[in-house]
């Protein structure tokens, strides 16, 4: 690669605009093996992804995603497409030989999980990396979090209380945009914002989930088209409707392999919530909250401090000590959401760079995938459900 990562990025909207600011910023931030050249964009719109390209800094632009991969001077293919073409774009990647970024979830199914995360495992083999994009994981309070989990401050863990809280459709006439299909997105609030919050507490914990029981609701079963009247006498005047085939609501009760129990609200219908999402473990010697609407900060409770000096502590996660924070500013200067991005471009390069396989890999994503068809089960059921093996 000559000391470049040449990257072709399919889909430019609101995930490929998050994933572009990544790709300008991360080597102005960070030190790394490779430079990242934005090569070459993706999208359907030949007038979209041409604006788009101008606008998100892309030297080229095409509307085949076929022709990305086909291309010598594209070295890893980042896809930020909805859910139903991951699978096809990713395995047409690996098998070309390029590296691949995937956002999350993985796939639609455990059926295109599985042959995702064995066409990674093949490909591992020829020096081909592969990652999901968890965003989450690169928050710096986050990833203190797992630090001190692991340092065992908080001792055993007995309690994991999971929260991801949106109300973009809370309108009845908002219209029935892809992420309201089955078809195309694989679940609603599951795999949109729940996968988050499974992947989140498990990379925080060190456990995974084993079983769950869960339930879920669909609260406005049909919507206007796109392009139809969105007013509030839509019906009325007879917009043509078609039938959201996703969960609006999932919430799931969730034993952990290391012992901890666990609660989980992903939901799209929280009125006044927009990105509420919020998690908190309760162990043997104290507590970790981490709210990502204050995202610089980590709540601990030390329980080991003498009773009069006990109480939930502020850490203001801006230290050059705290991680990826000393690329940044100085102590007390906040960073904000799309520097997970920056993280996971940085340690995505840093892995390629030293030919190591970067996390989360696409097993672990398969893993997610594997709890989120649990919830469906469970949610269909009435029922505790065991989550199947990655095998």
């Amino acid at each position: 690669m000559a000391g470049q990562l040449r990257v072709g990025m399919v889909g430019y909207a609101f995930m490929g605009a998050a994933h572009s600011q990544a790709w300008r910023t991360v080597n102005h931030a960070f030190d790394l093996p490779l430079s990242a050249r934005m090569r070459l964009v993706c999208g359907r719109s030949p007038d979209g992804v041409a604006a788009a390209a101008e606008k998100l800094g892309w030297e080229e632009h095409t509307t085949d995603w076929r022709s990305v991969i086909e291309r010598d001077d594209i070295d890893l293919v980042d896809i930020c497409t909805p859910g139903d073409t991951h699978a096809e774009i990713a395995l047409a990647a690996l098998a070309a030989g390029k590296h691949v970024l995937c956002e999350k979830p993985l796939a639609n199914s455990v059926a295109e999980a599985r042959e995702m995360a064995a066409a990674a495992t093949a490909a591992q083999t020829r020096g081909v990396r592969t990652m999901c994009g968890f965003n989450y994981r690169r928050v710096p309070a986050v990833a203190l979090m797992r630090r001190m989990v692991e340092a065992g401050r908080i001792g055993e863990i007995r309690h994991v209380r999971a929260v991801y809280l949106q109300d973009w459709i809370v309108d009845p006439e908002f219209p029935l945009v892809w992420r309201l299909r089955q078809e195309v997105a694989g679940s609603g609030a599951l795999g949109d914002i729940g996968a988050h919050i499974i992947d989140l507490t498990q990379f925080v914990t060190g456990q995974s989930i084993r079983s769950v029981t869960a339930t879920t609701e669909t609260f406005v079963k049909s919507r206007p088209l796109p392009g139809a009247s969105t007013g509030l006498s839509a019906s009325a005047s007879g917009a043509e409707r078609g039938d959201v085939t996703v969960d609006d609501a999932a919430l799931f009760l969730a034993r952990l392999d290391g012992g901890a129990i666990a609660t989980y609200e992903a939901t799209r219908f929280a009125t006044g919530r927009k990105n509420g999402l919020r998690v908190e473990l309760n162990g043997s010697l104290g507590s970790l909250v981490f709210d990502f609407e204050r995202m610089n900060e980590l709540g601990f409770y030390d329980a080991t401090r003498p009773t009069a000096e006990q109480g939930f502590s502020r850490i203001l996660v801006t230290e050059p000590e705290h991680p990826y924070m000393a690329a940044w500013w100085p102590p007390g200067h906040l960073i904000g959401y799309e520097h997970s991005f920056t993280h996971e471009m940085r340690d995505l390069i840093e892995a390629i760079g030293a030919g190591q396989d970067p996390a989360p890999s696409f097993t672990d994503a398969l893993q997610v995938q594997l709890v989120l068809d649990a919830v469906a089960r469970s949610a269909s059921t009435s029922q505790w459900t065991e989550v199947e093996p990655v095998g």
